[in-house]
């Protein structure tokens, strides 16, 4: 049996597009003289469709964009990912079964997942048939996603009932080594079952999430026979054959397939919004560099735009280092000081102001005019704004609503700031001449919005804050267990400030939450990114220490 895995970038609601696009990869995979074409999970209508799913107009459209589907697939059999309704009203995340014209058969999703990202016990009913097909004598068991995780869920079954081959269509969400992740587990399920796993999985940037791609091919000794590109699309074209030898793509390296990750996220989500160019406010420090470098590479450096914004605090080095990067990246260069603008406030504000010394307050309302600014070209231009916040800063709210925060796209909103120069840096290393002048990495992160700051003066480094922000954000971890596992991996003993500076980083993180909630969204790399993810309450008294 000859079959082709379609891994392909839909684009949610876009029902036309998605189904001229499972056009064209059915039209390929005749060419390529597959038996058997497979598409994603929910390929149709994209994936997540969300709150969509309410809407009756929308399960009914989708319905019909798979019947006038049906007419392309004379000569070959074709796997699709759709919405299924049932009589009672229920619907369904299904697999249906096209072979030659005509609707054979239709698969439902059985174990829905309910949990970081994942909402789909409030869409979706389980499916409760067990359905095998055959295809050149062949035994096939379709399932969808989720199916195939579980030791005893329904590929197993279908395995036990005489499954030759498990298909599984599925639409996973990257972080960093789920492709390995998944590849492990499909291999395991494949010598479990003793069958060829062939799994479709969907690629491209969706609001926050990004699908990475990777489909992959296992035989029943649990051996990788054919695997698809990551991050891209791509149409996986192989024989099914215990014997055979193939060369595979090499995985990417963990820095290389977060870059991509950022890479795809920001192309899709500038493009499938509709915007052609982005904006992005030079600092001249490594969180705006490093944003600038990404749009670049993402959308090319024509559509990208760098404003710098100095001020009486902005240093003649960071000037100079925001215009020699946007001369190395090729991008339009603005700049426009906030100086009038700012003494203009502090003007109209001194009578009330009178007799209170300057604090975070003046601070702020630079950060708010940048962010006006930087706005106003959005609104005049149709330039998307890029913000440039990390995620060190935005979990301990170490940003200005309506200032820094102030934008349609937080490139960096998943991105530790250790990350950032990582990321950084293996970006320059790509470059015979490299894009982020030295300098940018060598000097000490600042905000400027003072005389002499330093995000060291309200933070701990950032070497320090980093693993206390994964262990208690990403890891769900209490500040026992913070503590403990910062003193097991310094194999010390307890530092005499880590309690309190462990304490002080988490009053930071909870007191925030109205700020990230009125973030823009941002991609999701890591296991637990702000967002879907992460659904605390704002109004919250729960504290775990009274000191």
């Amino acid at each position: 049996m000859r079959i082709a895995l379609a891994q392909i970038n839909p684009t949610v609601g876009d029902l036309a597009g998605n189904q001229r696009k499972i056009s064209e990869y059915i039209d390929r995979a005749k060419a390529a003289q597959a038996d058997l074409v497979v598409f994603p999970e929910l390929a149709l209508c994209g994936y997540p469709p969300e709150d969509l799913l309410y809407k009756e107009h929308f399960i009914q459209d989708n319905l019909k964009a798979l019947k006038s589907l049906l007419k392309q697939t004379k000569g070959i059999v074709a796997i699709v990912g759709f919405v299924d309704q049932d009589k009672s009203k229920k619907i369904y995340n299904a697999a249906a079964v096209i072979v030659n014209g005509r609707l054979k058969g239709i698969i439902h999703k059985e174990d829905l997942p309910n949990y970081g990202v994942f909402d789909e016990k409030r869409y979706f009913a389980a499916g409760k048939k067990n359905v095998l097909f055959s295809l050149n004598k062949i035994k096939v068991g379709v399932n969808v996603c989720e199916d195939i995780w579980a030791n005893d869920g329904l590929a197993v079954r279908q395995a036990k009932a005489g499954a030759q081959v498990l298909i599984n269509i599925s639409s996973s969400p990257y972080h960093e080594g789920k492709m390995k992740l998944r590849q492990k587990m499909l291999t395991r399920r494949a010598r479990q079952t003793k069958t060829f796993i062939c799994y479709a999985n969907i690629v491209g940037g969706q609001d926050e999430l990004v699908f990475d791609g990777g489909s992959l091919v296992v035989n029943p000794k649990g051996k990788v026979i054919a695997r698809a590109k990551q991050f891209e699309e791509d149409l996986l074209v192989v024989s099914l054959a215990m014997t055979q030898k193939t060369t595979l793509p090499p995985l990417l390296e963990p820095t290389a397939e977060v870059y991509q990750a950022l890479v795809l996220g920001t192309r899709d989500y500038v493009r499938k919004n509709g915007f052609q160019k982005v904006v992005v406010g030079l600092s001249g420090g490594i969180d705006s560099a490093f944003v600038a470098v990404i749009a670049c590479d993402a959308l090319g450096a024509d559509n990208v735009i760098g404003i710098t914004l100095p001020s009486k605090f902005s240093s003649p080095e960071t000037q100079l280092d925001a215009k020699v990067l946007a001369s190395n990246l090729g991008i339009q260069f603005i700049q426009v000081s906030i100086e009038e603008i700012f003494n203009s406030y502090l003007s109209v504000l001194r009578g009330e102001f009178s007799g209170r010394p300057l604090d975070v307050t003046e601070e702020n309302l630079q950060a708010r005019i940048r962010g006006n600014i930087l706005m106003a070209f959005s609104n005049k231009f149709g330039w998307l704004v890029l913000t440039t916040g990390n995620k060190s800063e935005i979990a301990v709210g170490y940003c200005t609503l309506y200032g820094d925060m102030s934008g349609g796209f937080a490139l960096l909103k998943d991105v530790p700031k250790t990350k950032v120069y990582e990321l950084a840096r293996f970006r320059n290393h790509q470059e015979k001449s490299p894009f982020i002048p030295e300098s940018i990495f060598e000097r000490a992160p600042t905000a400027e919005l003072r005389e002499n700051q330093k995000d060291q003066d309200s933070l701990p480094p950032y070497e320090v804050l980093d693993p206390i922000l994964k262990s208690y954000v990403e890891e769900h971890h209490s500040f026992e267990q913070v503590l403990k596992e910062r003193v097991r991996k310094k194999n010390t003993a307890v530092p005499e400030d880590a309690p309190r500076m462990i304490k002080d980083v988490i009053r930071m993180v909870d007191k925030s939450e109205y700020k990230r909630r009125q973030a823009p969204p941002g991609v999701k790399i890591t296991p637990r990114a702000f967002g879907k993810d992460w659904r605390l309450p704002i109004t919250n008294k729960y504290h775990e220490f009274q000191n």
